[in-house]
């Protein structure tokens, strides 16, 4: 699937692509609303109908990730309150080893990130993930999402790599869109972000399970 001698630079997400996208998946949709109807006297079947709804309202827009957004609307410590799940991140399975053999065959690798500084640095962290990689770079420092095509052009500017040479892996298909409406050439996504959802049927692009499925051999680069 992939011809490593022709990638200089591999982005990549984060949440549901690197990480277990399960815990994000049951902070929003189980243990916040749980809180927030504790907090207001609600049904936690009505507060999490509410959540879900106001949320939507921000999808594809920076504030959909913005945990400071999300504190000043709801009213409460929304950084805060993932430290008390945080032993629900999880690396997916291979990372590890994806990345180590990625700098082995040195392959420039970054991760390019939508998650708040509130969370990356938790996830941080807990699975010091940063050092496994040659850099993080946050959309928040661009103000832009990576659904945003502008966003593509911001990160050339700090991260001068070449579209032609580079590989993004990303479970998010309106991030992959962009991506190729840019001009990134190989694209690839995610199966199963979340462990615990159901696996996803991908026709728009080519996915993986697994990084095992594409780990580079050292006579690849």
């Amino acid at each position: 699937m992939i011809d490593w001698s022709q990638i200089d630079t591999v982005l990549l997400d984060m949440d549901g692509t690197l990480l277990d996208l399960h815990f994000d998946s049951h902070f929003w949709l189980e243990f916040l609303p749980q809180h927030y109807a504790k907090v207001h006297a609600m049904e936690p079947g009505e507060a999490r109908a509410w959540l879900h709804q106001r949320i939507i309202q921000e999808q594809g827009t920076l504030n959909w990730y913005c945990l400071d957004f999300w504190s000043r609307e709801l009213g409460m410590d929304v950084p805060e309150l993932k430290k008390e799940v945080a032993d629900r991140i999880a690396f997916r399975p291979h990372v590890q080893d994806f990345l180590t053999r990625l700098r082995q065959e040195n392959i420039r690798t970054v991760i390019v990130t939508n998650a708040h500084y509130g969370s990356l640095n938790l996830k941080k962290e807990r699975t010091e993930i940063h050092t496994l990689v040659d850099e993080v770079i946050c959309s928040h420092d661009f103000q832009l999402p990576k659904e945003d095509v502008r966003f593509w052009d911001k990160l050339h500017e700090v991260e001068p790599f070449n579209p032609q040479r580079t590989l993004l892996v990303d479970d998010s298909l309106p991030v992959l869109r962009s991506a190729q409406q840019y001009g990134i050439r190989y694209l690839l996504s995610i199966y199963q972000p979340d462990s615990q959802a159901p696996r996803r049927e991908i026709d728009e692009f080519n996915a993986i399970d697994h990084f095992d499925e594409i780990m580079p051999k050292k006579s690849d680069s």
